[in-house]
């Protein structure tokens, strides 16, 4: 239709016309018929042969208990084939160089479109890697601090601690008409500290935890763990290297063999005709243990470190990893170190600052700290200064405008998803999964893509009913803009905000993985299905609350961002930690209550959230260790060893090794997986399944579910008390539809937090701390717990909990809320006393949203 485009006229005859005209109804466009995600068929995992539909466009959250299938939905159907289908859009040269991924077992899979995936995986955890370096913000101020910095000392590889200095000098032959030999000179300035090479701290290793000297190696003097005298890489490499002499005691080394046992450096040596590389102790340890962060490692080899070695602030740097031609380079009195150690927060009121003009910003936080999880280091953070160029015109960094426009774009998305507290120095190993998710979130929020599928795992993980508000919005935000939302959640209010809701279950495991529900949020709560029955659910504040029977004293903690907090968190009862994300919460508990009760004596089981470590040979029962009493129970009915009854050892199906599948590389393709032809995938030599205990053999018993299992072993001719006892603290935290011999990597997040909760519940311990236990589970699943813990106090012990969840809150005898706010706005005791006084008051953010949550 034309429109008049004369300015002071009528319109003409013909315009008049054409707005008379009545306008025919549109046809839909063929490309806007595509407005569904189409799955059918879908079988991965425990999914029965699910068939859904879901609306672009639109933020579909999926529910239902731990185990039902959702993960298995989302990630490994969903998600899994849109990577997959992106992958293949390379060439193979391309594709040979990425991982790998197979098809999703699903008959049709319809509508996709690019899925980015934002888990709840933790980040890397190199001892280099730090939140500045996992995003943005650390390549933008190096590139800031050497175009500006004074003085300037190099390009922004000299700001950066993974990069080391290099000089080196030679010659070159020139080929050019006549080749002549050049002399060169060749050199590169890097950021790191060469005293701790960017790391922030040195070791000292005491010698006496890594052998006894008092013995010969032949003897077996190593007490290094995993270091096996029948070893070629640890033990014989040394006792028969020929620099030492095996049969001598350490103690009556000669100067020149201690030299070569501790020190000597890389050298290739013969042993029974095999070349190995021989080197000294000391470094061959840092190489094999310190080079990994200590976090990462398993519980046993991070007990050894704990002894063997001390971990000190690097002298030279004074912890922020930086040389010190990189400290002395600074903008407005602030050298990178500075800014990288400063709160979030404060950090870009620094950078608005230099962009606006306005030159400083606010200063730093008390004592340089920084206020970020990990503590300061040893800088006066946000100081303003004198030296470099002064911003006061506006024009001293016109250069560097667009820079600074997007720094302060990264850090503010820092703030808005709730993360402000953080420090661009906080090594990223040590995030829990939420924080670990929302950093990844981060480059997402003012990305210009649109019909893009987001796909979140419990994006609410670890936050603070006042941030989940926040997150909300973020969701909305990006749905708003054109994209497909999908969110596995649990928590009723980011399951109110869906515009459509797929519920799965009934139940776990083999009783899960089929649709109860599709629709609205209002048709969910109508539904009769274990979500809907349970969407409205509100605990109750306990009549009466149980009486403490000591305390344990906290004085002058200043962990992290705790400002010499004093606080006695009584015994006996169930205590419940609260306050928003980054208060303080996990550095009192974690930082001084873990520490001094373990200095008082060795009672204490703290269950945090990493991740459980095991490969697709792992399982409930191998993890749980339930397996060592029925393999122990199997071989005395038998008269056989109990290694026969292992699938990891000398009863493994020789065709698949135990793995009861056989995985085909097929280079640039996916992999393929086929149950083994041998064993038919049940994992045991033929002779070995002969064997058999109250009339099953060792694969029918691993195909049992817990429940089953606790009530085989619990009497007749399986009876092992041992096994049952295993068997009863799986069912305790609602595991009983596991199955013992079920791949750990099957499992959800909320059946894993909950399998360490019963492997740990073995320990003796007088006091149970827990990081957020309600992590990853249902809505009813929640009830079970509260019922757990409070059968852990009755036994008389003392349970102390970091929780976020009002029905824990509501549940506990006693409160202790951190705050007010988060970093250096956080780190003191804001309330102290039993719920029903933190509803009364009101006076927190935690005692606002709980009364609500109460209905008081």
């Amino acid at each position: 239709m034309r429109m008049s485009t004369r300015t002071g006229t009528q319109p003409t005859q013909q315009e008049q016309q054409d707005r008379q005209e009545p306008q025919e109804p549109r046809q839909a466009h063929v490309a806007d018929t595509h407005d569904l995600i189409r799955v059918h068929g879908a079988r991965v995992n425990n999914l029965r042969d699910v068939s859904i539909e879901i609306p672009k466009r639109r933020l579909t959250v999926f529910t239902g208990v731990s185990g039902s299938g959702k993960t298995s939905l989302v990630f490994n159907t969903i998600a899994a084939e849109s990577q997959r289908l992106i992958n293949e859009t390379y060439s193979a040269f391309v594709q040979g160089f990425m991982p790998t991924l197979a098809r999703p077992e699903v008959d049709v899979l319809e509508g996709l479109t690019t899925a980015i995936i934002v888990d709840q995986q933790r980040m890397g955890a190199d001892p280099r890697s730090t939140v500045g370096t996992a995003t943005d913000a650390n390549a933008m101020l190096r590139i800031l601090f050497s175009r500006v910095g004074q003085p300037h000392i190099g390009s922004p590889g000299a700001f950066a601690f993974n990069v080391p200095s290099v000089r080196a000098s030679g010659a070159i032959t020139v080929e050019r008409g006549a080749k002549k030999a050049v002399k060169a000179t060749y050199s590169r300035t890097g950021g790191m500290c060469p005293r701790c090479e960017g790391r922030g701290a040195v070791s000292d290793i005491d010698l006496t935890q890594l052998y006894d000297d008092s013995k010969s190696l032949s003897e077996g003097a190593f007490t290094i763990p995993g270091w096996k005298s029948d070893s070629w890489w640890t033990v014989r490499v040394y006792a028969e290297s020929g620099f030492l002499d095996p049969d001598k005691p350490i103690r009556e080394f000669t100067k020149r063999e201690m030299e070569d046992f501790l020190h000597r450096e890389p050298t290739k040596v013969k042993v029974e005709g095999v070349n190995l590389t021989y080197e000294g102790l000391i470094p061959k340890i840092q190489k094999s243990f310190l080079s990994k962060d200590k976090e990462a490692l398993q519980p046993h080899i991070r007990a050894f470190v704990d002894r063997a070695v001390t971990f000190t602030t690097c002298p030279d740097c004074d912890g922020t990893r930086l040389s010190e031609a990189a400290r002395s380079s600074k903008i407005e009195g602030t050298n990178i170190a500075d800014a990288c150690a400063m709160q979030i927060t404060d950090l870009a009121e620094w950078v608005r600052g230099l962009r606006d003009g306005s030159a400083g910003g606010r200063k730093g936080t008390k004592d340089g700290n920084g206020a970020n999880g990990t503590g300061g280091k040893g800088s006066s953070a946000g100081t303003a200064g004198t030296s470099g160029a002064s911003a006061a015109s506006g024009t001293a960094y016109a250069s560097v405008a667009p820079l600074l426009t997007s720094l302060l774009g990264t850090l503010e998305s820092f703030v808005e998803i709730g993360l402000g507290y953080l420090s661009l120095d906080r090594p990223s190993g040590t995030l829990s999964g939420g924080e670990a998710q929302r950093v990844k979130m981060i480059r997402h929020l003012g990305s210009s893509l649109t019909d893009t599928t987001y796909v979140f795992d419990e994006p609410t993980a670890g936050l603070h009913p006042h941030d989940i508000r926040r997150m909300n919005d973020l969701l909305l935000r990006l749905r708003g803009k054109g994209n497909t939302v999908l969110v596995v959640e649990h928590k009723p209010e980011t399951i109110a905000i869906a515009d459509h809701v797929v519920d799965l279950g009934p139940g776990a495991g083999t009783a899960g993985g089929t649709v109860c529900f599709e629709g609205t949020v209002e048709g969910l709560r109508t539904s009769g299905t274990r979500t809907g029955r349970h969407l409205d659910d509100r605990a109750a504040l306990k009549e009466s609350v149980r009486e403490p029977d000591g305390a344990l004293k906290v004085r002058g903690a200043d962990a992290h961002n705790l400002r010499n907090v004093d606080v006695d968190v009584p015994l006996g009862v169930l205590c419940v930690i609260t306050g928003v994300a980054g208060s303080g919460k996990s550095s009192l508990v974690h930082g001084s209550l873990c520490r001094q009760r373990e200095a008082a004596d060795a009672g204490v089981v703290a269950i945090d959230q990493s991740p459980i470590r095991g490969s697709r040979r792992s399982n409930p029962a191998t993890y749980s260790g339930v397996l060592d009493p029925i393999r122990k129970a199997f071989a005395k009915a038998n008269g056989v060893k109990p290694g026969l009854f292992s699938a990891n050892s000398e009863g493994a199906c020789p065709n698949c090794n135990g793995a009861g599948v056989v995985y085909t590389d097929l280079a640039m393709m996916a992999g393929v997986a086929t149950t083994c032809e041998e064993c038919d995938g049940k994992r045991f030599q033929s002779s070995v399944l002969e064997y058999r205990l109250g009339g099953r053999d060792i694969s029918e018993v691993l195909a049992m579910s817990v429940a089953q299992a606790e009530e085989f072993f619990g009497s007749g001719e399986a009876r092992t008390p041992a096994a049952h006892r295993v068997l009863n603290r799986l069912a305790d935290v609602g595991l009983g539809y596991l199955r013992l011999g079920q791949p750990l990597t099957t499992l959800s997040g909320g059946e894993r937090q909950r399998l360490k909760l019963a492997a740990q519940m073995a320990e003796k311990g007088g006091v149970y701390i827990l990081d957020e236990p309600t992590t990853g589970l249902h809505l009813a699943d929640v009830e079970q717990l509260l019922g757990l813990l409070d059968r852990l106090v009755d036994a008389g012990k003392s349970v102390v909990v970091i929780e976020h969840h009002q029905a824990v809150m509501a549940h506990a005898d006693w409160i202790i809320d951190l705050g007010p706010g988060a970093g250096h706005d956080g780190g003191r005791i804001v309330f102290e006393g039993t719920p029903a006084d933190l509803v009364a008051d009101r006076s927190t953010l935690t005692g606002e949203h709980l009364a609500e949550y109460v209905g008081a």
